[in-house]
């Protein structure tokens, strides 16, 4: 990630929030309130952070039927496991296998 990229996904992940959505669809897709339900947000806070994290181009919605599943974007989840779940930035460093739960 460089440029706009990283300027995105920098301000994206800057909130605890965020950071937390991010690790639990590290490990699964899920929908608005499910995402609430374990991280104890209400589902209009979820569907905010959600697209601020879509617009860094960090998570992407699929339909299904008539539900909305959120994940990882497929792209940014292969480079996190080719770095052992690190991100550098250049200015600081995401480790996303050390994110608070």
């Amino acid at each position: 990630m460089t440029g706009t990229d990283c300027i995105a996904a920098l301000k994206a992940l800057g909130e605890l929030s965020r950071l937390r959505i991010m690790r639990l669809l590290l490990k699964e897709r899920l929908g608005v309130t499910a995402i609430g339900e374990r991280l104890g947000l209400s589902q209009y806070n979820v569907s905010k952070h959600l697209r601020i994290l879509k617009e860094a181009g960090l998570v992407e919605m699929e339909k299904l039927g008539q539900r909305r599943l959120y994940r990882v974007v497929p792209g940014f989840k292969r480079q996190l496991a080719a770095h052992r779940n690190v991100l550098e930035l250049g200015c600081c460093t995401f480790r996303f296998d050390r994110l608070p739960k």
